[in-house]
């Protein structure tokens, strides 16, 4: 299967468990690798026949930057969701990143990752 993959994607967002996480927000970081069929797109050379990658990290910016959730798990699965409503996508893996969760130690990062496709849950 091909993929699109986009790494990278940082947004703004007030996701956590804690009243101050909810208060001050941070920074989260998006990854996500979309399986699904290219040929098409290939053959073709129009972007109606594949995933715009543009549109699809605004989409992704806006769940983010949307409705609080606590967990990175939960925020994961909505960017899952929203993927999947394209039909071509067969497969996707999300990674949420947290860099700046509220642990009380020196760490790089903490992250979720989920994958999800056609009739999974």
């Amino acid at each position: 299967m091909d993929q699109i993959v986009l790494t990278g994607l940082t947004v703004f967002g007030r996701h956590g468990v804690f009243d101050h996480e909810r208060r001050d927000g941070q920074e989260f970081t998006i990854d996500l690798t979309l399986h699904l069929p290219l040929k098409d797109a290939a053959a073709s050379d129009d972007v109606a026949d594949t995933v715009h990658y543009g549109e699809l990290a605004e989409r992704v910016a806006a769940i983010v930057a949307g409705e609080p959730v606590n967990l990175i798990e939960t925020l994961a699965e909505r960017i899952a969701d929203a993927v999947l409503e394209d039909d071509r996508v067969r497969l996707v893996q999300v990674t949420v990143h947290k860099p700046h969760a509220p642990i009380p130690l020196n760490f790089a990062d903490v992250s979720v990752s989920v994958m999800r496709g056609r009739g999974q849950a």
